[in-house]
């Protein structure tokens, strides 16, 4: 164990190594996919090496292709850096390599689960009985949430889909919005539902237009959004309840039902207690570290009724919580343990004023880039940036100056047909200094 405790040591070192270069580091790669190659590839080892000089190696080599998303100049998707606890935690989940599917092979990260689980419900302002399941991301999220839906609403149909499948089953009608994630269209593929029956338009901002939203009496799932990928924008979950009572309504909230932890923000997510289920990522805006999303349903018989599974060889407990009854793993890593840390760590206040920080800094990007001559598309009302320069050609040479520049990280979308560009404020690492550092690259960029 005296090795395992050098190692540890080691690769603890080179990665605070790695974090204290974050200031000063370009944000962007420096090595092309031929270079890793060539530095990471080679033949199949046939001797074994010694443990320290591979986990030097590794280091070394992986340094020029490492993407700075832990730091505070990373605005590219929807990505949040790391908080210091939640990678302490981190640590420990992978020394103390626990199972944590089953409560007899991990107690401690059961319970941990649970608390954790519990106060996420909390402070994202749902029900007390609600059930939830911590999974690897937003995408696994909506599948484990939309597969309750579709045990939910076939069984209302009279019909047993873990017994039976979908062959022969009643249709089940899936109604999303035009601007929905396209993890939506994904958890349907993988759960037999195939792609959504009715797409209902969009506004200028990306919400789902509630007036159009026509459900009848079929089993029926209704798919909301709590958060434009590209506008930040937030669809009326009161309206879209009120159109589709008997529906089961899912929200999918990747980053944007964080907003319910701030009392300024909490009007964007008016009503969106009353959904069935809701999905967010939790290595978004809780800066925990890859992978772990949750997935939360009012319906625990529906959620759990679509996940159990027993083995003669399992052991059960009536008493305690088995994680592999709430999601789609059996064997998995205690990946709430960091989520524990992360809100042990900042606690209410402290997840409230990272949230607000980070739209704060938006808005100030909002306004420097309008300075710059952007025209700002979306109406900056949480941590999203999306707008243009002119032509789409000005706006994709305005990105690829940014990414190659290096000061700072930014990507393009296609918004309405035209190229734009999204600019994303999630991480507890982005500080003023960071804004204006960005908008000085931004400022070279165009030059």
């Amino acid at each position: 164990m005296s090795e395992a405790r050098e190692l540890l040591r080691l690769a603890a070192g080179l990665g605070a190594d790695f974090r204290d270069s974050l200031p000063t580091r370009r944000v962007a790669p420096s090595a092309s996919a031929d270079e890793l190659r060539a530095a990471l590839g080679g033949p199949l080892p046939e001797e074994p090496a010694d443990p320290a000089a591979v986990t030097r190696a590794l280091a070394s080599a992986s340094d020029p292709g490492l993407m700075a998303t832990a730091g505070g100049r990373f605005f590219g998707f929807v990505i949040g850096g790391t908080l210091p606890a939640a990678l302490a935690a981190d640590v420990l989940t992978t020394a103390w390599d626990q199972n944590a599917g089953l409560y007899v092979a991990a107690p401690a990260a059961a319970v941990a689960e649970e608390v954790a689980g519990a106060w996420l419900v909390e402070l994202l302002g749902l029900p007390r009985t609600v059930s939830f399941g911590f999974v690897t991301s937003g995408q696994m999220a909506n599948f484990t949430a939309l597969a309750a839906a579709r045990h939910h609403v076939l069984s209302a149909a009279g019909w047993d889909v873990e017994s039976d499948g979908l062959t022969g089953a009643p249709r089940v009608r899936v109604v999303v919005g035009e601007k929905r994630h396209g993890t939506i269209d994904r958890a349907l593929r993988m759960l037999g539902l195939g792609a959504p029956t009715d797409v209902v338009t969009a506004d200028a901002q990306g919400r789902m237009r509630a007036s159009e939203l026509r459900v009848g009496d079929e089993p029926t799932i209704v798919c909301a959004q709590a958060g434009e990928v590209s506008t930040g924008a937030f669809d009326d979950f009161a309206a879209i309840r009120d159109a589709a009572p008997a529906a089961w309504l899912h929200v999918d909230g990747a980053f944007g039902l964080w907003a319910a932890v701030s009392p300024r923000l909490q009007p964007l997510v008016a009503g969106v207690e009353r959904a069935d289920s809701w999905a967010t990522d939790l290595h978004k805006w809780l800066n925990v570290p890859y992978d772990c999303g949750v997935a939360l349903t009012a319906q625990p018989e529906s959620h759990s009724g679509a996940f159990s599974a027993r083995a003669p060889y399992l052991v059960f407990d009536a008493t305690t919580r088995d994680a592999m009854d709430w999601n789609p793993e059996h064997s998995r890593r205690a990946r709430s343990v960091p989520v524990y840390a992360a809100i042990r760590s900042l606690g209410r206040s402290g997840i409230r004023d990272l949230v607000e920080r980070c739209c704060d800094h938006a808005r100030t990007f909002a306004a420097g880039l309008e300075h710059l001559g952007a025209e700002v598309l979306n109406d900056v009302v949480l941590n999203q940036v999306l707008f243009r320069f002119g032509s789409d050609e000005a706006s994709e040479r305005f990105v690829r100056n940014v990414q190659e520049g290096g000061e700072a990280w930014l990507g393009g979308t296609t918004w309405d047909g035209r190229f734009a560009v999204r600019l994303s404020v999630s991480s507890w690492e982005t500080t003023d200094a960071d804004v204006e550092r960005a908008l000085a690259a931004f400022a070279t960029a165009l030059a």
